[in-house]
């Protein structure tokens, strides 16, 4: 429960040990949160992304061993609290917290972000994967491809398109001539997402779900220019307690978790 906003626990114990899956901005605040009310946090980030911002507390950089690593390190560090705060398309971790909180007997809350819509009167193609999404483009498209580096090869096939590919960090290898890169780091305005979308042509945006509004302005600028929209689905995870704001988060935490 939260009183005077600070995490309590129901029987009153007012610091926890919490490990968070993080690499989200909703786990860096939900960390910064809970390390200022004097709770013992560890984030733990994959290693993908080489400059990280860093949350409050202690960070943990780096694979955790799978199902086996993760319930290993829960009982061996002494959690009390497992939050999976994980982007939504790491399909894989989030499926190893379900498993490793029914392990270890530590309890887990998802902290996962509401998936986007479609604005009134767009439709999307919706594909199930990055090579379905590829193959939903038409000759002649040009793309403005925001689905980070997993995948990547399948729209590089398609060489009767162009692309735009905007990532964080540069992929290993150079991108081939039909496409251009384009390396940022969100959030995004919807002028400045207007303004790429006509400079470069574009015609089709292709996206994964991923919610939340640090890019959601991609969304609104395809709708004003009538750009086509392939949405990528969300992957299954699980069965979870899931919440999607960090607030339902710090009052799960500090609930009788079932």
């Amino acid at each position: 429960m939260l009183r005077a906003g600070k995490l309590v626990l129901n029987d009153g114990h007012q610091d926890m040990k919490i490990l968070i899956l993080g690499g989200t901005a909703e786990a860096r605040e939900l960390a910064n949160r809970l390390v200022g009310d004097g709770h013992d946090v560890v984030t733990s980030l994959a290693g993908r992304t080489q400059d990280p911002i860093r949350p409050e507390g202690r960070l943990r950089m780096g694979p955790l061993g799978g199902i086996p690593g993760l319930s290993a390190y829960l009982r061996a560090a002494g959690i009390e609290r497992l939050v999976d705060a994980t982007h939504p398309y790491a399909g894989q971790m989030s499926i190893n917290a379900v498993a490793a909180s029914n392990a270890s007997g530590v309890k887990l809350v998802r902290l996962m972000r509401a998936p986007w819509v479609p604005a009134p009167g767009q439709h999307w193609t919706v594909a199930g994967s990055t090579r379905e999404a590829a193959d939903a483009l038409p000759s002649n498209a040009t793309a403005l491809l925001t689905t980070g580096h997993a995948g990547l090869d399948e729209f590089m096939g398609r060489e009767d398109c162009r692309f735009l590919v905007r990532v964080i960090e540069a992929p290993p290898e150079p991108l081939p001539a039909h496409a251009e890169l384009i390396t940022s780091r969100p959030p995004y305005r919807l002028a400045d997402e207007v303004a790429l979308m006509q400079r470069h042509g574009i015609t089709h945006l292709v996206s994964k779900n991923s919610g939340g509004g640090q890019t959601a302005a991609k969304l609104e600028a395809a709708a004003q220019l009538s750009v086509r929209v392939v949405m990528i689905e969300r992957p299954i995870y699980g069965p979870a307690h899931e919440v999607d704001t960090v607030e339902a988060a710090l009052n799960a935490l500090g609930s009788d978790i079932s």
